[in-house]
């Protein structure tokens, strides 16, 4: 879309006093302009609901925002220069008067709102191209023959834009609540920003080979079923899919216990899957720093290198997400700990049957997981650090 901080209307220069900072870090790209075809124009309008009717200049002076802040805010939301081209609507304009009026209003600073414009671009930028290279290239393959995909496009965009638009706002305010109330539920305000989180990474091994082996096709399904299976089952067990890497995704939980569980899931999913490669899982528990939407820090650091030096088909976990397990009653301290208790249990209650009695005695616990010590070893840039291995002990609940 849009920037050029010497726009001023058709061609003029800018009012004294206007703002003409030089575009930073990289020229204006005036092969960006927006194109003349009928049928773009025609879609583009049907999409954005008005007709093009400002240049940049025009619609920040419009909004009554610095061109400078408005370039900054259109880059953000990653919107390409436009040079002097009048491509822009009342839309546009609006989205401007909203961003400034949060940040007049002291409900947002300056940074805060260029932050929200880039995270907002970002995330929509890619659900746009999945939606035309998958979805709607899909759909519009012309049903008869002799039709051309163009004459189906309109039509169908006409028909899809309502519902999908109904439907992103849905999904967004399900996710700002849930999101919303994991940040309330928080007891220290300093962990609203830093959290502890256990954060996961989960890579197909031998993935560089099997992009010199597989054609083009069968890489890109292979791909995406890796992708779907992993963002379903780190959401129906409680996880959040922070980011997909081709043939690795990161993913985050609140407790070590859901991160386990998605892990050996995960696992044992592709496990079962003959068309999918070996997967290794490493994962670290600690003190996380969230940006939009990303994690970071050390603790992201870590998870990553133990992935890396996990066996295949197999999940490496740190001593912090070890020691919070065993904390939370998830894995027992050593299995030689689980084995006194179980030989413990069974004598009681062979002395209580013996006597007659039933036995009052507190249940055995019940271990969703085993941990079996690894031998220590550097991890570089982390120091020496001692991985744990991660099983599963008995059935995977349903």
């Amino acid at each position: 879309m849009t920037v050029d901080d010497t726009s001023s209307g058709e061609g003029a220069d800018p009012p004294a006093g206007a703002s003409v900072h030089p575009t930073p870090h990289h020229e204006v790209d005036h092969t960006a302009e927006p194109t003349d075809d009928p049928l773009a124009i025609r879609l583009e309008q049907l999409i954005l609901g008005a007709d093009r009717r400002y240049t940049p200049f025009q619609a920040a002076r419009t909004a009554g925002v610095s061109m400078d802040l408005a370039s900054r805010f259109w880059r953000a939301m990653g919107f390409a220069d436009i040079g002097q081209a009048k491509a822009l609507t009342e839309a546009d304009v609006l989205a401007l008067r909203r961003l400034a009026g949060l940040v007049e209003a002291g409900l947002l600073s300056e940074p805060m709102a260029i932050q929200v414009a880039r995270s907002t671009g970002q995330t929509t930028a890619r659900l746009a191209e999945w939606q035309i290279d998958s979805f709607l290239a899909g759909l519009t393959e012309p049903p008869e023959p002799g039709m051309t995909r163009t004459e189906v496009t309109y039509p169908l965009i006409e028909l899809l834009l309502p519902e999908l638009q109904e439907f992103l706002v849905y999904v967004w305010r399900r996710q700002l609540a849930a999101a919303t109330g994991r940040v309330v539920q928080t007891g220290d305000d300093e962990e609203m920003v830093d959290r502890r989180l256990a954060v996961g990474f989960a890579d197909l091994v031998g993935f560089t080979r099997l992009t010199r082996r597989l054609e083009e096709e069968e890489l890109g399904e292979l791909v995406e079923a890796f992708e779907t299976t992993s963002a379903d089952l780190v959401a129906a067990h409680g996880g959040r899919l922070i980011k997909t890497l081709g043939d690795e995704v990161l993913f985050a939980a609140d407790d070590a216990g859901t991160a386990g569980e998605i892990a050996l899931r995960l696992v044992e999913a592709m496990a079962h899957d003959t068309t999918m490669p070996a997967l290794r899982v490493g994962i670290a528990f600690g003190t996380v720093t969230t940006r939009m939407g990303d994690v970071f820090g050390t603790t992201v650091n870590l998870a990553s290198r133990l992935t890396s030096i996990a066996p295949k088909d197999a999940v490496l976990v740190d001593g912090a997400f070890a020691q919070e397990l065993v904390r939370t009653g998830d894995a027992p301290a050593s299995e030689a700990q689980a084995a006194e208790e179980a030989a413990a249990a069974a004598e009681r209650a062979r002395l209580a049957e013996k006597e007659g009695r039933q036995d009052e005695e507190p249940p055995l616990p019940t271990y969703r997981f085993g941990l079996q010590p690894m031998w220590q070893r550097p991890v570089r840039g982390l120091g020496v650090v001692e991985p744990w291995l991660l099983a599963r002990r008995g059935k995977p609940s349903s």
